[in-house]
């Protein structure tokens, strides 16, 4: 989606915790009972499958530590963890996040700036293994071994260069119909001149100028082909 809208809606009734709570949704747990506790009944005397029997109206893996973790904030940070490239957007924190996503409690730009930048791509594909020809990012190779630059939660200069990028690539998605995979695979295609994506390269250019003061490196001079 070039919006990164969410397509689908669920019937989310894992903060429930006891049966006696689920009548006060009788018309959404009729729905469940009758698709999931079937299906829930008949798994086995495995002891991983008793909690899933016993709460039968829950996710099986809805991840309470990261919901319980992104509470309060009005968005987060995501990326896939399986794709050609490195691309990171923004999600309201109210979404059920498909496991096939990386969900990271971070609402800045400035993060969003540090982790799209080239430095951060680097690294991520030394340390990252594959699946075929793509890139499998997984956030404990990846990002918690990664080393933030000092003072980055509060580096305006990454939120403005974070901000600028993606508010630009956002608008250049929604007016060309493409999704994150598309409209990377031209940024990366170099004989493609399009101007929107020659500046989208720029801005590109000119965040990763900013991560690179960040750290300190001002003899590197970021630049896309």
């Amino acid at each position: 989606s070039p919006t990164h809208a969410a397509h689908r809606h669920v019937i989310y009734l894992s903060d429930l915790k006891t049966e006696a709570e689920l009548a006060e949704w009788p018309a959404l747990v009729d729905v469940v009972r009758a698709k999931v506790k079937p299906e829930r009944d008949r798994l086995g005397s495995n002891p991983n499958n008793i909690p899933l029997k016993r709460r039968w109206w829950a996710y099986q893996a809805h991840r309470p530590g990261l919901y319980e973790a992104i509470r309060g904030l009005a968005r987060v940070l995501v990326n896939c963890q399986v794709g050609p490239h490195l691309g990171f957007a923004f999600q309201p924190s109210n979404r059920v996040f498909a496991h096939t996503l990386n969900v990271f409690a971070l609402p800045r730009c400035a993060a969003f700036a540090v982790l799209q930048s080239r430095p951060h791509e680097g690294w991520a594909r030394f340390f990252s293994s594959s699946m075929k020809d793509d890139m499998r990012y997984t956030p404990s190779d990846c990002f918690e071994t990664f080393p933030f630059p000092n003072g980055w939660e509060t580096n305006a200069h990454l939120d403005g260069a974070g901000q600028a990028y993606y508010d630009f690539r956002a608008a250049l998605m929604v007016r060309n119909n493409e999704g994150l995979t598309k409209a990377y695979n031209r940024f990366h295609d170099p004989d493609e001149r399009d101007p929107d994506i020659l500046r989208l390269r720029e801005l590109h250019d000119a965040m990763d100028r900013a991560v690179l003061d960040a750290y300190g490196w001002t003899d590197i001079q970021p630049k896309s082909e």
